[in-house]
């Protein structure tokens, strides 16, 4: 049995016990036990100074996976008890699914085979060789710039590694949309189904999932196990489900992340995707990542997170009749290479300085336009209080500022102060810089943002 599925299933143990995934340490030692190393030699080859310290990690597991197994675990019987225990629990495999109670637990369900009586026939779903692709809520690509890395890291996974949970991220405006529409354009006959929704316009699961069956066939929904059918077509067809404007499932005003109530059925929807076996994809699109992914480790689960930045070549100016083609760098930069932010700014520059990018460098003004400050103030209005007074303080400086002299300048307690910072990172409005010091520093678009419409 290998290793990383003995890892994923201890994991998920401990998760159940703790509320914490396994550290690398647990991990390491996992593994050595699993291949039969001492204590000694797991110390030796991770690197970890103490054989009492790897036996004292190691019997924390065993009273844990105790606990929650029911069996008495020691190293002697690791290894057996584990592979035999495994088995015996139905881990879910290729004929099973998870289905969600009213009390959200998870429960182990067999899947209807094909040959299933009459009486069971209601969770089948029998689809022929056509294809079904829903994209009339995905945006029509007329022009794809400087992505060439990224796409090809996006196809690299989902056409030869099946990630089942995909997050494609960075800040409004970056591009994120059209990376994930010109993928899908460029691998169409790769998947029977793909359904493609904005949460904006669509956002409750339940009507997305009977969208989804209403595309293929109508006959297949059922009101009682719409969750448990859709993971059905998830292993019978090879599907990619594509949810844009995700940051739209989580509250404003707090941390990011944090669902809303009438959301909440999306968090076990995403952890089930990881968890359960099945050929399809799931990708997320948005501003802030989902908590049920930061917490996993992509060599243990089928997760991936592609994270988007501002664009480093001008060729996207090429076509829009800009002068001085010697200073598109430098505006490109300004902007921090953001295609609406440009998109948004060369129509100025044409109206009022007759095109020429050299005479908009001189006014050495950052200028918002009415559309940039209504994407910033949105972002904005989206903080917690705690992230505001971080981003309020950052903005007072055109430098990086040391984690010291930033908590410093807040009357925030540590918790808040370090859960903050954390958050506004998830959000892409704050870069951490590594040195003697770390270092903070807020998005430039947004600083200048801040600094002239949110200061008090």
């Amino acid at each position: 049995m290998p290793v990383t599925e003995i890892l994923q299933w201890v994991d998920q143990l401990v998760f159940k016990q703790t509320g914490n995934h396994l550290n690398n340490l647990q991990k390491n030692v996992v593994q050595g036990i699993w291949e039969g190393k001492t204590y000694a030699e797991i110390a030796k080859e991770f690197g970890y100074h103490s054989e009492n310290h790897i036996g004292n990690v190691s019997r924390e597991l065993y009273k844990i996976l105790s606990n929650q197994l029911g069996e008495d675990i020691n190293k002697s019987n690791f290894c057996s008890t584990i592979e035999r225990l495994k088995n015996s629990f139905n881990w879910p495999n290729s004929s099973q699914v998870i289905c969600i109670g009213n009390n959200s637990s998870f429960n182990v369900c067999p899947l209807n085979q094909k040959n299933n009586s009459n009486s069971n026939k209601d969770n089948q779903i029998n689809l022929t060789e056509k294809s079904y692709h829903d994209l009339t809520l995905a945006p029509k690509i007329t022009h794809f710039y400087d992505r060439t890395l990224e796409l090809q890291t996006l196809s690299r996974w989902l056409t030869t590694q099946n990630p089942r949970l995909i997050s494609v991220l960075g800040l409004s405006g970056i591009g994120k949309t059209t990376l994930v529409k010109q993928f899908v354009d460029l691998n169409l006959s790769q998947f029977d189904v793909i359904i493609w929704k904005s949460i904006k316009l669509s956002p409750f699961l339940d009507t997305i999932i009977t969208d989804i069956f209403t595309l293929i066939n109508s006959e297949l929904i059922q009101t009682d196990n719409k969750l448990t059918q859709l993971f059905n077509l998830l292993r019978q067809q090879k599907c990619l489900i594509v949810l844009d404007d995700v940051q739209d499932l989580f509250t404003s005003g707090q941390l990011a992340g944090n669902y809303k109530t009438e959301y909440k059925d999306y968090k076990t929807f995403f952890t089930m995707m990881t968890e359960i076996e099945h050929q399809s994809s799931l990708i997320l699109i948005g501003q802030e990542q989902c908590q049920e992914m930061l917490c996993l480790d992509e060599q243990l689960y089928p997760v991936k997170c592609l994270d988007l930045k501002g664009l480093d070549n001008t060729d996207i100016l090429k076509n829009w009749g800009l002068k001085d083609e010697q200073s598109w760098l430098a505006l490109l930069n300004l902007y921090e290479g953001n295609p609406v932010y440009l998109k948004d700014i060369v129509s100025t520059i044409k109206s009022i300085f007759g095109g020429k990018v050299s005479d908009f460098l001189r006014e050495d003004t950052l200028l918002l336009t009415e559309e940039m400050k209504f994407r910033l103030g949105e972002l904005f209005d989206r903080l917690s209080p705690i992230e505001q007074q971080i981003v309020l303080e950052l903005s007072k400086s055109n430098q990086p500022v040391s984690r010291e002299d930033l908590r410093d300048a807040l009357a925030l307690s540590s918790t808040d102060f370090i859960n903050g910072l954390q958050s506004l990172q998830k959000r892409y409005l704050v870069k951490s810089i590594e040195g003697e010091k770390v270092l903070f520093d807020l998005s430039p678009v947004f600083r200048e943002y801040v600094r002239i419409y949110c200061q008090k």
